[in-house]
């Protein structure tokens, strides 16, 4: 079996220290260190409880190696205990990581003291039932939104979730907070592509278990308005006007 290894593996992966496992299961620390080192082995109701924590079956936590399998029951479990900042009247705001917090997130997103001091703000025209959260992006991969960017993004609880093709925001163990367009192989692979809009980058994969948080990507906030000649709108000012001009000259021809 493969018990003690997977309890490692998973609490590591959910961020649980073994002091938040004991009181889930209502036993002393030293019996989940126990469980780890395989020394002992939980009741039935402590291992239904204990798959029910990590989103995977009984049979996974007991007869799959979760870690060299990659999945970690990837189409059941959450990407993780999320923190949230709210206001008075318990209404959520939208906390705002900039580039220069980028790489303190990494060690604070669970953290409600850490997030509380993130910028935080409101928008109007989204849900209030769901939960965002704003990614100032870097770089020019995913042009025409330019370094910079702030990207507003929806929570995705499980990443079986994520759909092919849309883009979003990943919060990772390898590459921190990256921008992407995602194709969902976990089903297949135990892995997600990531591919930039921009071309001279070339798509990458990356193993389901890196990801901490993920976003769908919904609105973005930006100085830089697009210009008629990037890549989705290829049309340019000049062809426009050449346009109107021709247009003009038909009308002409019809009176």
């Amino acid at each position: 079996m493969f018990l003690s290894k997977n309890l490692r593996y998973l609490r590591r992966q959910k961020n649980f220290t073994q002091e938040m496992l004991c009181e889930k299961l209502g036993v002393k620390r030293t019996m989940i260190s126990a469980y780890e080192d395989g020394r002992s082995e939980p009741k039935l109701m402590a291992l239904q409880t204990l798959a029910e924590t990590f989103g995977v079956s009984v049979d996974e936590l007991l007869n799959r190696n979760l870690e060299q399998d990659g999945r970690v029951g990837a189409s059941k479990r959450n990407v993780n205990i999320l923190t949230i900042a709210v206001d008075a009247a318990n209404n959520e705001h939208i906390s705002l990581v900039g580039q220069k917090a980028s790489a303190g997130y990494l060690n604070g997103y669970a953290d409600p003291e850490y997030m509380e001091n993130l910028p935080q703000f409101h928008l109007p025209n989204l849900s209030r039932s769901k939960t965002y959260r704003a990614f100032e992006i870097n770089g020019d991969s995913m042009l025409p939104l330019v370094s910079g960017t702030i990207i507003i993004g929806e929570y995705v609880e499980q990443l079986n979730d994520i759909k092919s093709g849309k883009t979003y925001i990943l919060v990772t163990d390898s590459e921190g907070i990256v921008y992407k367009r995602v194709f969902n192989y976990i089903e297949e692979k135990g892995s997600l592509y990531l591919v930039s809009d921009n071309e001279q980058y070339k798509p990458y994969e990356m193993p389901a278990k890196e990801v901490f948080e993920i976003w769908e990507s919904k609105a973005f906030i930006s100085t830089d308005f697009p210009n008629p000649k990037d890549k989705d709108n290829p049309v340019s000012l000049e062809d426009i006007s050449k346009m109107i001009t021709e247009l003009r000259k038909e009308i002409v021809r019809m009176k």
